[in-house]
């Protein structure tokens, strides 16, 4: 079982991106002291309050102030970049890291990014992203000449090719063929996870869905795995989830329900973002509730893992048993201001020493057994 640090990240809009960044970098450097074993960045172009536009130089400044943590990207939204800059960039970083570079994908979540770059359509963005990643593991299977004749890229490298003095040469990875691909999923029976499952890539399950969207990603995983004729075993399935860890159930509570407390602020943040968009099916439990119906704290208790260290312990191996067997547990990262970076690096602690023992013991349980459950 992975542990992973996973962020948008998320801030309030009234905090500068000097100080977020700086907050950032320092809070994947203690992951990196505790042991954790990834973590995930998000890219966002036209949102101060998710300010990272590039993950990919985000975690470059990384590599050299941590020992042993991988660097996933969570996600590059592929419909909006050129597939031949995604895969120099990338096989760059992976050289620089040293195959520390984990290639998270997606079609992007943020709705002034769709329309900043024209892709509002789900079909059409959903016909990019897989066309452009088909497009970079050609480049990167290949040396030239490249002639990839797509729908909405046409790559031609043929002509200006030297191959002594090495134009016209496309960078190939560090990793062999390539490193670890996984696309991101949010929504009740993702298509993306079968997509993911049947192509051979991980999936993401993203943290604010409710229990039963975990559930159903993990049967469009079986899906997939089926389609491939690959066993279901869960190794390359990550799912994320906010977590807050106190000395007692009581203080926990009081922390993640606390108005000022990060955590509320998220999921306040999130409702009312999709709500704007007519996307609130994603976050609500009982899909037919009205959303003004719908509070922050029911979302929080929905969706939080909160507790002592032996309550989050149990209620995550429950999870585990209910939803599917991930191997990979990604801790959402949340704003630190105020007492929040206290309670969430006591947070991390906790969970990295005290909590995963116990959650690890629990990956022994192979998934063919849970099927069979």
């Amino acid at each position: 079982m992975k542990l992973g640090l996973f962020g948008m990240p998320l801030h309030p809009p009234t905090r500068s991106n000097t100080e977020t960044f700086k907050e950032n970098t320092e809070k994947v450097i203690y992951a990196d002291e505790l042991g954790f074993d990834e973590v995930w960045l998000g890219e966002h172009m036209s949102c101060t309050t998710e300010p990272i536009s590039s993950p990919l130089i985000f975690l470059a400044s990384l590599i050299h102030q941590t020992k042993r943590i991988r660097f996933g990207t969570g996600v590059i939204a592929l419909p909006n970049h050129h597939p031949a800059v995604v895969a120099a960039e990338v096989a760059q970083f992976d050289h620089m890291s040293q195959g520390r570079l984990l290639f998270g994908i997606g079609p992007g979540g943020l709705a002034s990014d769709m329309e900043l770059f024209e892709v509002l359509d789900g079909a059409y963005r959903t016909e990019r992203m897989m066309e452009s990643i088909d497009t970079i593991l050609k480049i990167w299977s290949q040396d030239p000449p490249y002639v990839i004749d797509g729908k909405h890229w046409k790559i031609s490298l043929k002509d200006m090719v030297i191959p002594e003095l090495g134009v016209g040469f496309m960078p190939k990875p560090f990793q062999k063929p390539h490193p670890e691909i996984s696309m991101t999923a949010m929504s009740p029976f993702s298509d993306s996870v079968k997509t993911a499952a049947a192509r051979g890539f991980g999936a993401m399950s993203a943290n604010f869905c409710p229990e039963y969207v975990i559930a159903s990603h993990w049967k469009k995983y079986v899906e997939g795995c089926e389609l491939a004729g690959r066993e279901p075993t869960g190794h390359d399935w990550r799912v994320a989830r906010n977590i807050i860890i106190a000395d007692s159930d009581a203080e926990a509570r009081d922390r993640v329900m606390d108005p000022a407390g990060s955590n509320y602020y998220y999921f306040d943040y999130l409702w009312r973002v999709l709500k704007s968009v007519n996307y609130t099916a994603v976050m609500k439990d009982d899909p037919k509730q009205p959303d003004d119906a719908v509070t922050v704290e029911q979302l929080i208790d929905s969706m939080v893992v909160y507790g002592s260290p032996k309550t989050v312990a149990d209620k995550l191996v429950s999870f585990r048993e209910r939803t599917g067997p991930f191997h990979g547990l990604m801790m959402a990262s949340m704003d630190g201001m105020g007492r929040n970076r206290a309670w969430e690096w006591e947070t991390m602690q906790r969970l990295a020493h005290e909590v995963m023992p116990t959650l690890r013991k629990a990956t022994s349980t192979p998934a063919k057994e849970l099927l069979a459950a």
